[in-house]
């Protein structure tokens, strides 16, 4: 079964670069403080040795209904994009999703750079595929409200 693909972009006043080093090291808790709707808003970060910077290394992500989610970090390609995937999902999302891949994407955009975030969502089952649907809605919203954060860092 294919996967739902959700995504949402903003463009900031910096080079692909800086964007880059900025997101990828940057604290879940302070991007994702803010719930939208039913997505929660995350905790805490588990289990993590090191700044987040390299391919192979994990953490449990751990959010504030007490839901936990497994992260690797498959690949980074600097300052293009890097990527992850989730598994071990508890909670609400376990029903609906088996695992979820992202990307971060940054690319030169207007004088600028275009931030897009990205969730391949492979859902449990056919049957569950509508509520992927409206959850990709919920998500949009709870995306935008992590980019506000992410212009924030980016304006420091």
């Amino acid at each position: 079964m294919p996967p739902v693909t959700f995504t949402q972009s903003a463009t900031f006043a910096t080079s692909p670069a800086r964007a880059f080093a900025t997101v990828l090291p940057a604290p879940l808790p302070g991007l994702f403080d803010r719930r939208y709707v039913a997505l929660p808003r995350i905790r805490e970060v588990r289990d993590q040795v090191g700044e987040w910077a390299e391919p192979g290394q994990t953490r449990t992500i751990v959010l504030a209904d007490g839901s936990r989610m497994h992260e690797r970090l498959v690949g980074v390609e600097a300052p293009g994009h890097f990527d992850y995937e989730l598994s071990g999902l508890t909670g609400p999302l376990a029903l609906l999703a088996r695992r979820v891949e992202g990307r971060w994407a940054f690319e030169a955009a207007g004088g600028g750079t275009r931030v897009t975030w990205s969730w391949q969502v492979h859902p449990r089952s056919p049957l569950v595929r509508p509520a992927v649907l409206a959850l990709r809605v919920m998500w949009a919203g709870y995306a935008r409200l992590g980019l506000q954060r992410v212009g924030q860092l980016l304006a420091d």
